[in-house]
């Protein structure tokens, strides 16, 4: 059995429970909404001591509430001989390259077949900061390829975690979007929140609680009434990405969630560049990935503009 206290805050009194311990803990620990609410209808959650079963109940600020998750609702996580492109490795850390289509970590109902389960079967040791997603310090979505840091020991964790909640990771996307660019570079400044009534989606129009986000974009090429972008976001937001190139009318292609009419036999975004400070070392480290066959053949070139390097 384990078992969660938590506080409300501010940021969700008035809230729903559900929503409230997705985003105290649940988000964190692999924990979907929709698991927590299965946990609130069985009892298993008490709100200032007494037992409540609505996941619609609202909390106030200063409420204390407890969860308690069966010990048996808690899945053991098995290695996986899932093929893994590793591009560094130290006693710290690792650079990996997520193929599309991958699940980055676990989530009730989904156990098998992620980045975890490969990063588990790859490595003898990894962080266990969030033991169910152990070595997992930041994600990419499912359709998402690209080079990630994974990190192999709690230090190495923590001190990752600290840069990219300061934003001071250097990362660099490549996307193909739909029509032609109007402008070379520009940026894109629009909050980003919980989509009104599609939950699983994210917004910039009438959302509440919307989070400052900041995405700065490069034209590369156009054609075929398509754009080569290259991607700088300045904040992480979920999706981030995705809906400010659509919300300027540019969705990438393959985008089936924010995306309309723009076929493509993946989610053409690529995490190509990463670059952080070594936890332990102190220098910068900056990791490129090569581009898949998608965006090498629309820049109609032998070899891709990024090459894998690591400079120290």
């Amino acid at each position: 059995m384990k078992e969660y206290t938590v506080t409300v805050d501010k940021l969700y009194s008035g809230k729903r429970l559900d929503l409230c311990l997705h985003g105290s803990f649940g988000h964190r620990d692999g924990l979907s909404r929709t698991f927590l609410q299965g946990v609130i209808r069985s009892g298993k959650v008490k709100v200032n001591s007494s037992p409540v079963t609505t996941p619609h109940h609202k909390v106030l600020y200063g409420d204390s509430i407890t969860v308690c998750v069966p010990d048996k609702e808690m899945h053991a996580l098995m290695p996986e001989p899932i093929p893994l492109e590793v591009y560094y490795e130290d006693e710290d850390l690792a650079v990996i390259e997520k193929p599309c289509g991958l699940v980055v970590h676990p989530a009730p109902g989904n156990y098998e077949h992620t980045l975890v389960n490969a990063l588990m079967h790859r490595f003898t040791h990894l962080s266990d900061v969030n033991p169910h997603r152990p070595g997992i310090v930041h994600r990419l979505d499912k359709e998402t390829s690209g080079i990630m840091v994974v990190a192999k020991t709690n230090s190495a964790h923590l001190a990752l975690a600290k840069q990219f909640a300061a934003h001071s990771i250097k990362r660099i996307y490549v996307a193909l979007v739909k029509g032609r660019m109007e402008f070379d570079e520009n940026i894109v400044e629009l909050p980003i929140g919980r989509h009104p009534y599609k939950r699983k989606q994210m917004s910039v129009l009438s959302v509440k609680n919307p989070r400052y986000a900041k995405t700065f974009y490069r034209t590369l090429k156009r054609r075929d009434e398509k754009s080569l972008l290259e991607l700088h976001p300045h904040t992480g937001r979920t999706h981030q990405l995705r809906v400010h190139l659509a919300f300027i009318g540019h969705p990438i292609l393959g985008d089936t969630k924010y995306g309309k009419n723009n076929a493509c036999e993946r989610l053409a975004l690529h995490a190509a560049t990463l670059g952080f400070f070594h936890p332990r070392r102190k220098k910068f480290m900056e990791f490129n990935s090569q581009l898949p066959g998608l965006f090498a053949e629309f820049l109609n070139r032998a070899q891709p503009s990024f090459k894998q390097q690591n400079k120290t």
